[in-house]
């Protein structure tokens, strides 16, 4: 696999004095399969396409939680959940907490670790959040610029005028990108797309609508298309200043998500809009994605289907090209080093109670733990929160839907993926 364009050997660290602009595009509720370039017979995406034909293409990409708000913190980080401690989208109490103490001191707990746009700030970058952001006013997450005022007084939970982001306008980008002016700019585009509600233009929804299709399904089919139009208005902004050149974009999913219909077969009691096995859950519709990295000149266009790839790996990958160390904290592996990366042998990820129980102890929260070694795949419960459920062990490359629990026939893989789960989860957290 050739990486990068610097000359002869692997990427070790930036170009001498390079400060790339950086572009961080973050899907929202989107199943990995979801695009053209990963295979998707129906779904178009032409700008993610093209991106991807001009990127480092990792497919298998993974994110430590199904669940929003925790990976989102640690995009912002670079830190597991359990180590930055946002495990959970709410507060004990649920959603109606945001206007609670509860909700206030749980993003006082995200306040105390660095931030990648904080870390950015000591090299000069100016940044500015749009979108999903749940820590509170956009300043929680050291942004210098951004659209979530993260008011409970006035309805603030996840992004409030953030949202507007691509749904409405992208205005506020390009007005971001043309006050930065020479200076260097981490963006952070995370659009309330394709997440529901699932109300595309009907422009859209019309290439989809069929007689053999469920509407849900067509609907959704058009979100993903609706997100991939405001990436190439993005993408196409970029090049029309001239700065694609020295800009680094990023792309991940923050998890997965499978369209649920009329013809879906759902547990008794189920009223999500998604199906099992896809959102908040420990299964690969859930927690993979593709991810992406461009940066014109540096990184060689390629497409890797085999090495594991972390969306903890993007903060640290993303301070390295600006020429910043990664924390001490970060065990994430710069994807731009191709010593660095081939020694990685397994990856690791764990689902978490929706309303959290404790916001100070991530066992508290904690459901399942998951880690993936080559082609297999381990699940386990927490006994104290799942005690019905027992281990799951999956090869993902003979049943990549996870459908064939292996587990009683390979107890030796069972033995030694929950060994290293283990180690796994004793990483220090502050």
């Amino acid at each position: 696999m050739v990486l990068l364009l610097w000359g002869v050997g692997p990427f070790r660290g930036p170009a001498l004095g390079a400060t790339p602009n950086v572009v961080l595009i973050i899907s929202d509720d989107q199943g990995w399969t979801d695009y053209g370039f990963m295979g998707h017979s129906d779904i178009r995406t032409p700008n993610l396409d093209r991106l991807a034909s001009r990127s480092q293409v990792f497919t298998r990409g993974y994110v430590p939680a199904s669940l929003c708000r925790p990976s989102l913190a640690t995009l912002a980080t670079g830190l597991f959940p359990h180590q930055h401690k946002i495990t959970s989208n709410d507060p004990p109490g649920g959603a109606k907490a945001r206007v609670l103490e509860s909700r206030r001191k749980m993003i006082s707990v995200f306040e105390q670790v660095p931030t990648l746009a904080g870390l950015l700030a000591t090299k000069g970058y100016v940044s500015h959040q749009s979108g999903k952001w749940w820590e509170g006013h956009c300043r929680c997450g050291d942004f210098t610029d951004g659209m979530t005022h993260g008011d409970p007084k006035r309805g603030g939970r996840h992004g409030d005028d953030g949202l507007e982001i691509g749904r409405k306008t992208m205005q506020p980008i390009y007005d971001f990108i043309a006050k930065a002016g020479k200076k260097p700019f981490f963006l952070w585009y995370a659009p309330f797309l394709p997440h529901t509600p699932h109300n595309p233009p009907e422009r859209l929804l019309a290439k989809y609508r069929s007689a053999n299709r469920p509407v849900a399904l067509a609907k959704y089919y058009a979100m993903c298309e609706w997100f991939d139009e405001t990436c190439g208005q993005l993408l196409d902004h970029l090049d029309a200043r001239g700065l694609s050149k020295t800009t680094l974009v990023v792309y991940v999913t923050d998890n997965g998500w499978i369209q649920a219909t009329s013809e879906t077969p759902l547990p008794s009691g189920w009223s999500m809009p998604y199906a099992p096995k896809s959102k908040r859950s420990p299964y690969d519709m859930g927690i993979r994605t593709p991810i992406l990295l461009r940066w014109p000149g540096r990184i060689s266009p390629d497409r890797d289907d085999r090495t594991l790839v972390h969306s903890v790996d993007l903060a640290p990958t993303i301070l390295r090209a600006c020429g910043l160390d990664p924390t001490k904290d970060m065990r994430g592996v710069n994807l731009l080093d191709n010593k660095a990366l081939s020694k990685r042998k397994s990856i690791f990820g764990a689902i978490y109670t929706h309303d959290a129980v404790d916001i100070h102890s991530p066992s508290a929260n904690l459901l399942y733990r998951w880690v993936i070694a080559g082609q297999w795949k381990l699940i386990v419960p927490h006994r104290l929160n799942v005690p019905d459920r027992k281990s799951e062990l999956y090869h993902l490359g003979n049943d990549s839907h996870e459908t064939h629990d292996l587990g009683s026939m390979r107890p030796e893989v069972t033995k030694r993926l929950r060994e290293l789960a283990d180690l796994w989860w004793k990483i220090p957290s502050r």
